[in-house]
């Protein structure tokens, strides 16, 4: 086997685990952004912070009530630090680093013979 063959036989594996660690980067912004949001106070009848909220909180659900939110009341805003978010941040990264080893582990990794 030469070279070209070989990145040919690892292309899947790359292709792969690139969609995986995609998909956990768009999650884990997504959830990034809905942290700051509530930790700032963001006003949730703007629309894009509704969004926000609407969208993150179906990939919270599985993590609520873990533990209780911290609220401060300021004067114009409200303060919550979530750290139910924290914990899904984690725990999807955790998940997507096992899906990439498992795709890994599933597909034989091809070595150059030597002479």
């Amino acid at each position: 086997m030469n070279e070209s063959t070989d990145i040919k036989m690892n292309q899947p594996n790359l292709k792969a685990k690139n969609i995986v660690y995609y998909i956990l980067g768009v999650l884990e912004v997504l959830l990034a952004f809905r942290l700051v949001f509530k930790l700032l106070g963001a006003n949730p009848q703007s629309l894009f912070v509704s969004f926000i909220y609407s969208v993150s909180q179906a990939f919270l659900s599985p993590f609520t009530g873990i533990f209780r939110s911290a609220v401060t009341k300021g004067i114009e805003a409200q303060s919550i630090l979530e750290p139910t978010t924290i914990i899904a941040m984690i725990v999807y990264a955790i998940i997507a680093w096992g899906i990439v080893k498992l795709i890994e582990i599933s597909r034989p990794h091809h070595t150059p013979e030597k002479r």
